[in-house]
């Protein structure tokens, strides 16, 4: 894409490190899992790889939006919308270096997801 939109890297870049942290974190978990003593090991592979899976398609929606492809903007905006709530609740539970990060990636990845050069390079106006 020749005149591709600023919105278009800057949503791509939201939903990368989004997917990253999740992939992390499942990695994490499984990490804990094998060298820890879980209360509970089915639980604990669950939990680990529903973050590697969902970090894996966050990643996958990233590459999506960057290449301005039409199906990647709903699960980017819906990811979004879930997000806002789980900062908004990391914020009232005082975990403000985790909800105000997480807080202004959400703000970002809407704002840039929905931007009118965002629809229009998606549309292929």
């Amino acid at each position: 894409m020749v005149n591709r939109p600023a919105t278009l890297p800057v949503a791509a870049a939201v939903l990368a490190v989004e997917g990253l942290t999740a992939v992390g974190l499942g990695g994490y978990a499984g990490v804990e899992t094998i060298i820890g003593s879980p209360s509970d090991v089915s639980s604990s592979i669950g939990v680990s790889a529903f973050g590697v899976l969902v970090g894996a398609a966050l990643l996958w929606v990233a590459w999506g939006v960057f290449q301005a492809a039409r199906w990647s903007r709903a699960p980017g905006v819906v990811t979004q919308i879930f997000a806002l709530p789980v900062a908004v609740s990391l914020v009232q539970s005082a975990q403000y270096l985790l909800g105000v990060p997480l807080i202004v990636l959400a703000l970002a990845g809407l704002a840039a997801l929905l931007a009118p050069p965002t629809t229009r390079a998606m549309i292929k106006e």
